[in-house]
């Protein structure tokens, strides 16, 4: 029987090194020495993600760099079935994180892995960190969760897209108003769908805040303009790339 020490360290941690495998690698994709760079961009609902990216993605390709995007539910082997599955609002919270975990795990195998192998920049709208959040609100077991990501890849760089609840209400209602799941319906906070929305984005704005020393978030202030945003990215984004294409001494 493994200890708990054993487990944390199996599991995601931010102790390890950017480019590696969290906790158990997954044994035939080796990644050690890969050339490309992980950048994934967190937040909540409603911050401006993708966005960000897409301005990102543009500015990466002009500056020579070979760029690929992933984000949240976009395997081809999952995201039907996440659709299909959240249709009905009934998804129970386990296997809410397991078709998640089983979306990621699919990315990962076919899009990061090879890409990052090919020198690549990946740019991806959310990580990991976006399922270890959702699920500890929904009350999973947070070792659990860890220990589940494992065979995730530590980022290079994590922004974190920061904003109040208030700031996140108003650019919500405004772009396409709540759904159930944004809302956190499922929670029973009620059944007013304003206050269930209020009351689980904090929650899930507490989650990310526990996880940003850790995971080494950069915390971006999510409530200024897209293009003071986009600019303080690229200056640090330009910075990491910089420093990494320098040849190393000898």
């Amino acid at each position: 029987m493994s200890s708990p020490l054993h487990d944390s360290l199996d599991g995601a941690n931010g102790g390890i090194q950017s480019g590696r495998y969290y906790g158990r690698a997954i044994p035939y994709l080796p990644i050690d020495g890969y050339p490309g760079k992980l950048i994934a961009i967190e937040g909540t609902d409603g911050v401006g993600r993708s966005t960000q990216i897409e301005l990102l993605r543009e500015w990466l390709e002009v500056r020579g760099y070979g760029v690929i995007e992933t984000g949240w539910t976009r395997s081809p082997l999952m995201q039907p079935t996440i659709e299909l599955a959240k249709s009905s609002n009934t998804l129970n919270k386990l296997t809410f994180v397991l078709l998640y975990a089983t979306d990621f795990a699919d990315r990962l195998e076919k899009e990061i892995i090879p890409a990052l192998k090919a020198g690549f920049v990946v740019l991806s709208d959310r990580y990991i960190f976006t399922a270890l959040a959702r699920a500890g609100v929904r009350g999973v077991d947070r070792q659990w969760l860890r220990s589940l990501y494992g065979f995730a890849i530590a980022p290079h760089l994590v922004f974190y897209l920061k904003v109040d609840v208030e700031t996140l209400i108003g650019r919500v209602l405004e772009a396409r108003g709540m759904d159930f799941w944004e809302s956190g319906m499922d929670l029973k906070h009620g059944d007013d769908i304003y206050d269930s929305f209020r009351a689980y984005q904090n929650k899930l704005l507490r989650e990310y805040s526990s996880m940003a020393d850790e995971f080494h978030f950069r915390n971006i202030d999510a409530r200024r303009s897209v293009d003071t945003i986009q600019m303080e990215l690229r200056r640090q984004v330009a910075a990491f790339l910089e420093s990494a294409d320098e040849p190393r001494p000898e």
